[in-house]
């Protein structure tokens, strides 16, 4: 049963994530950004992300499926730390928290 809702078409999500300082990169993936930035915002889930206050949305991207986003986190984990930073400043420059930036326009 778990094996068909991996297949099923739904909307993912890769992302980035950065600390106060923007010195930290983290690259995740999700089925739901809004529940995942919280998660990562109350730290709430022990780990590399909360032991390192890595909280700051940079950077999303939608896809079809979890798996053709699973594919994107594995080729943007594998550039250089330079080439992330294109990725980031491409459309945000100022390396603005897209989180609180979504909601306000919500």
């Amino acid at each position: 049963m778990k094996q068909l809702s991996i297949m099923k078409n739904e909307l993912s999500f890769v992302y980035i994530l950065t600390n106060r300082t923007n010195r930290v990169l983290y690259v995740g993936v999700t089925n739901n950004l809004t529940r995942r930035m919280h998660e990562h915002k109350s730290h709430i889930v022990k780990g590399f992300t909360s032991k390192y206050n890595i909280d700051k949305l940079v950077y999303f991207e939608a896809t079809e499926s979890i798996l053709a986003a699973i594919e994107r986190e594995k080729q943007i984990k594998g550039w250089s730390r330079n080439k992330k930073i294109a990725l980031i400043e491409e459309g945000n420059p100022h390396w603005d928290d897209l989180f609180y930036m979504q909601q306000i326009g919500k």
